[in-house]
């Protein structure tokens, strides 16, 4: 605004005051709850190379919301750029009121600025109004309820841009029209800025930290802090990193939309689990003594996550949602609250026998000594680790099988531990520390023990808990993935008569979204077969439902996981489902037979790779 009088530079302070005041009484609050919850103990800053290049990634170039959902993706991203593009525009607009400008319209630098923020305005306005068309009027079932404050927003932001151009374009600061243009575009902006850190679009001054402080690490579980910390059960265990996290989420549903459970009628909804953290911190602080679950997440809730990983993967403002499930089932079960028959037999089986199948040590001793599977004596190339599934589940053991045949014909040497339990997955993601320190403890020193230096194992579950979550006890072990060797050998094995056969082939989580790994597999099923792909696939893959101890926890409500995702993969027709998880090939085993009286045939990469081989 040009020459303001006295009483407008007066009014326009009182109003900037009274708006920022009640901006800061709102997120002065979220501030000190946050900075006044527990530390992370195992949060370390460096190295921040990583952080810069995933802050540049997802925040500024808004790669990860692009990417994910291309059309409402990008337009939030162009909602956000326009943000960026008005910052000097706004502080211009605020020097205005008080009768100075920072950047002249008339010439050089301030002419194409100003007009290159009105290109981004009417971006914005086009962007709003597409958000506001699904959100209002498509109404996808994972947004939720429809806010009233998201409409409210909307209209202030666009708003905010009608008028800028309205300024720029055809109304002079110096007429009547333009006055009054100049007031209405600052009161717009003055009742938007505390508006900010009451509703979700808080995250647009918090997300930016949120990505940069996130833990390093794909749903890295935090460990214990001592022995009075038994994970999250009243406020007192929050820590900084999850109530960051959970005052930054932005409510979009990407997580309800790719979680299993949600989507086959289970209560599990991982954005609500979210916002009941942010609930109970807005309603009791930091350090409260109130509990979380009940209140404010049903329990129910946390024992229906499969912790495939799919909301954390999804997520595009860098909240972990699989370490804070799991920190609540620890507060329920290290503390004695949590009562479930089948989680009761399963730590009982794990205590007793050592795996979670429930059957005596000896079973793995006579399937060891049938298949005349050597010890592993230190001499060997690898130490194959049998896991659970291998040494006792028989689809299990024939994938075991398949592998020693792949390795004798290539001439690599291996041999077993005379003595292995369960890695302590299932304990692990349950949120039994104790068991699972026993059981990660008593293998670490077999290992060590016999020598091994390189693992292989069948289980993606076995390798992301041994290479992983055991450096909480002081273990690091070298351990692969079975499709990792398979893959870099593959020029080895003959390729099988049959390539042409389609097979369709399952993304086991652990394996994709935990390790990273899409290929090699795929590569493995290539030498022999012709790949088909399921409608998600690689990092959008549909879980079998069997991770998170689910498997071992009994009947599901609503539909079963592994029936949804067995139709997904048998509407492709292919005549073969590949998979490269043993907890995969049993969920599908039972689900394939359901859904049709001549399912397709189920096979291990393994199994695929030792068909091809010739025959003695």
């Amino acid at each position: 605004m040009l020459n303001p009088t006295a009483a407008e530079i007066s009014l326009f302070l009182a109003l900037l005051a009274g708006s920022l005041f009640l901006f800061w009484r709102s997120f002065g609050t979220v501030l000190r709850t946050i900075l006044h919850s527990r530390p992370d103990p195992d949060f370390h800053l460096h190295p921040l190379g990583p952080r810069f290049k995933n802050f540049i990634w997802e925040v500024l170039l808004q790669g990860k919301v692009i990417k994910e959902r291309p059309l409402p993706g990008l337009a939030h991203a162009f909602v956000f750029w326009g943000f960026l593009a008005f910052a000097l525009v706004t502080i211009d607009h605020l020097a205005g009121g008080l009768g100075f400008r920072l950047v002249s319209q008339d010439h050089g630098f301030g002419r194409f600025y100003f007009y290159f923020a009105a290109a981004f305005a009417v971006a914005v306005i086009v962007s709003i109004v597409g958000l506001a068309l699904r959100r209002f009027i498509l109404r996808p079932r994972w947004l939720g309820q429809v806010s009233k404050e998201s409409a409210v927003i909307a209209a202030l932001i666009v708003t905010l841009m009608a008028t800028y151009l309205a300024g720029l374009l055809w109304l002079p600061e110096t007429s009547p029209a333009g006055r009054l243009n100049w007031w209405l575009h600052t009161l717009a902006l003055l009742i938007f800025l505390p508006l900010i850190p009451k509703t979700k679009h808080l995250h647009l001054v918090l997300s930016p930290l949120t990505i940069f402080l996130e833990r390093s690490g794909f749903s890295r579980i935090p460990p214990l802090a001592g022995d009075e910390d038994f994970g999250i059960d009243t406020g007192k265990d929050i820590t900084r990193i999850v109530a960051l996290q959970a005052y930054s989420c932005v409510e979009c549903g990407r997580c309800t939309e790719h979680c299993p459970a949600n989507n086959t009628g289970k209560l599990l909804d991982p954005k609500e689990v979210i916002l009941g953290v942010r609930r109970y911190l807005r309603d009791h602080g930091a350090n409260a003594t109130e509990p979380i679950v009940g209140p404010y997440i049903p329990e129910e809730m946390l024992w229906q996550c499969t912790t495939c990983g799919a909301c954390e993967y999804q997520c595009p403002v860098g909240i972990q949602h699989l370490p804070i499930i799991i920190g609540l089932r620890r507060g329920r079960v290290n503390t004695g609250k949590w009562e479930d028959s089948y989680g009761g037999k399963l730590f009982l089986n794990l205590e007793r026998n050592g795996n979670a199948l429930g059957f005596a040590a000896g079973e793995r001793d006579k399937f060891i000594q049938k298949n005349e599977l050597p010890l592993f004596d230190g001499s060997q190339d690898y130490c194959l680790w049998l896991g659970c599934m291998g040494s006792y589940d028989p689809r299990g053991r024939e994938i075991i099988l398949a592998l020693v045949e792949v390795l004798k014909y290539l001439g690599i040497s291996y041999g077993v531990l005379r003595k292995e339990k369960c890695t302590g997955d299932p304990v692990r993601r349950l949120g039994n520390d104790y068991l699972f320190t026993e059981l990660a403890g008593f293998n670490s020193e077999q290992i060590k023990s016999s020598g091994a230096i390189k693992l292989i194992s069948i289980c993606p579950h076995c390798v992301r808990t041994i290479a992983e979550d055991w450096k909480e006890i002081g273990a690091q072990i070298e351990i692969e993935h079975h499709s990792e060797f398979l893959a870099r050998n593959v020029g080895r094995l003959p390729a099988d008569a049959s390539a042409g056969t389609k097979t369709v082939f399952h993304d086991p989580c652990y394996l994709g979204r935990y390790r990273g790994l899409y290929d090699s597999p795929r590569k493995v099923v290539d030498r022999s077969q012709s790949i088909v792909e399921p409608a998600r696939s690689r990092e959008r893959s549909f879980c079998c439902g069997a991770g998170g101890g689910l498997v071992f926890l009994g009947e599901e409500t609503g539909k079963r996981v592994n029936l949804e995702r067995a139709e997904q993969l048998a509407a492709t027709g292919a005549p073969v489902v590949g998979a490269a998880c043993p907890f995969c090939n049993t969920m599908f085993r039972d689900a394939l037979a359901q859904i049709s009286s001549n399912p397709p045939q189920l096979l291990d990469v393994a199994q695929i790779a030792a068909a091809s081989l010739p025959r003695r």
